[in-house]
């Protein structure tokens, strides 16, 4: 099961904008020109985030669904016309990235993957501990941790992200863990039996 975590897009309202007089005239934003060139207004529902530039651009962030993305793109557009700035009719809204969880059930023997996969995938445990591997087709990138849990990210379809990790799924099974070093104080009765190898990446 995957949970979409963020979803960014972006939107053109194709006319320019007084950002100082948008942050005096609505509630729940922020401006400071010296920090950052953008109005930062925040709406409760949906819960999302939008970063207005001068410019009329305008970036959704903060909402875990497409249609949630659009309503709040075209709240956030309805705002800024209240206070005194007309958006042209068609706003040019686009899904740039979808970020979303999933989890496995089960470790993975990150060093095998890499090994195998050079091509696609980067492992530098001292850097960083989740393996990235980047799929071409549909166009994401996974981080894959030791305990199997998954971040998904660049998608800009929600189904693509299902799609990647069907298609992934097979290639994490191969290299699944199958004996894991206990902890400290554990029942040695746990332990695997003596002359079996025991896998201690985890460790």
């Amino acid at each position: 099961m995957i949970r979409i975590q963020n979803m960014s897009s972006t939107v053109n309202l194709g006319t320019r904008l007084d950002l100082k007089k948008i942050a005096l005239k609505c509630r729940n934003t922020e401006f400071n020109p010296r920090r950052f060139g953008a109005v930062i207004m925040r709406l409760r529902e949906p819960r999302a985030t939008a970063l207005i530039f001068s410019s009329g651009k305008m970036c959704v962030t903060g909402v875990k669904s497409t249609h949630n993305a659009n309503l709040a793109a075209k709240k956030f557009a309805y705002i800024v016309e209240r206070v005194g700035f007309k958006p042209k009719e068609n706003i040019d809204f686009k899904v740039q990235n979808i970020v979303g969880t999933a989890d496995v059930g089960f470790p993975i023997r990150l060093e095998g993957l890499v090994y195998a996969h050079s091509a696609f995938a980067s492992y530098e445990p001292e850097l960083f501990p989740g393996l990235i591997y980047r799929f071409v087709n549909p166009r994401v990138v996974f981080l894959i941790f030791v305990s199997g849990k998954i971040v998904i990210t660049g998608a800009k379809k929600e189904m693509d992200l299902a799609h990647a990790l069907t298609k992934l799924f097979p290639v994490l099974m191969e290299f699944k863990k199958t004996h894991i070093t206990t902890v400290p104080g554990v029942p040695a009765a746990s332990l695997p039996p003596t002359g079996k190898t025991v896998d201690t990446e985890s460790v």
